[in-house]
C-alpha cells in the first residue's frame, strides 16, 4: 500500500506560502523616518514597527568622509532627509548587509538629487541594478553637475570613491 501524499502536499503548500510571503516583504518598499546619516550615500531608516534599516543609496557613490567633499556630501544628504518620512524602493542587499534602494521624499528621488548637487558620482559599476530610466537620468545629472562644476566637480581632478577605497586598501596591505 502506498502511503498518502497528503502530508507532503500540506508541507509543500506551507513552504510555498512562507516563501511567497518573504519574497513579497522583501520587494515591498520601506517607509519610515530617517534617524541617521552615515555619509553621503548611507542612511538609517526607522520603520513603523520600530525596526531600523541601514540603506545604501542605489546607483550613487559619494566621497568617503575622509575624502575631499566627504563631509559636505554627508551634510547635503542630511539636509535633504534627516528626520523626514521617506520611502525606500528596492529589495537587494549589498555585501555588508545594507539594503540597497532609491530614497523617495514627496516624489523626489534623493539619490538623483545628490548627483545633481555634485555630491555623488553615478555608480555605473552597479547601473544594471537600476531601472533603465534611472540609469539615464543619473548619467545625465552627473554630466550636468560636471559641466556646471557643482560640488565635488569644483576639484580639478576629483578622485572617485571606489579608486580612493582601492588605494587605501592597497596601502594597508603593503609590507611595512
Amino acid at each position: 500500500m502506498i502511503p498518502s501524499c497528503k502530508p507532503l502536499r500540506h508541507a509543500f503548500r506551507a513552504f510555498l506560502l512562507v516563501a511567497l510571503t518573504i519574497a513579497a516583504a522583501a520587494a515591498s518598499p520601506i517607509s519610515g523616518r530617517v534617524v541617521g546619516v552615515s555619509d553621503g550615500d548611507t542612511v538609517t531608516v526607522l520603520d513603523a514597527h520600530k525596526r531600523t534599516h541601514k540603506i545604501r543609496l542605489l546607483g550613487i557613490d559619494s566621497p568617503e568622509k575622509s575624502q575631499a567633499f566627504g563631509e559636505r556630501a554627508k551634510q547635503s544628504l542630511s539636509d535633504l532627509v534627516f528626520n523626514k518620512q521617506v520611502t525606500v524602493e528596492g529589495s537587494k542587499q549589498d555585501r555588508y548587509g545594507r539594503e540597497l534602494g532609491k530614497i523617495m521624499l514627496d516624489g523626489q528621488d534623493i539619490n538623483l538629487e545628490q548627483i545633481r548637487r555634485g555630491m555623488a558620482w553615478h555608480y555605473k559599476q552597479y547601473a544594471r541594478d537600476q531601472l533603465p530610466e534611472d540609469r539615464l537620468s543619473y548619467a545625465e545629472a552627473e554630466s550636468t553637475a560636471r559641466q556646471k562644476r557643482l560640488g565635488l566637480w569644483q576639484d580639478s581632478q576629483p578622485v572617485p570613491p571606489w579608486s580612493y577605497r582601492r588605494a587605501a586598501k592597497e596601502q594597508n596591505q603593503a609590507p611595512r
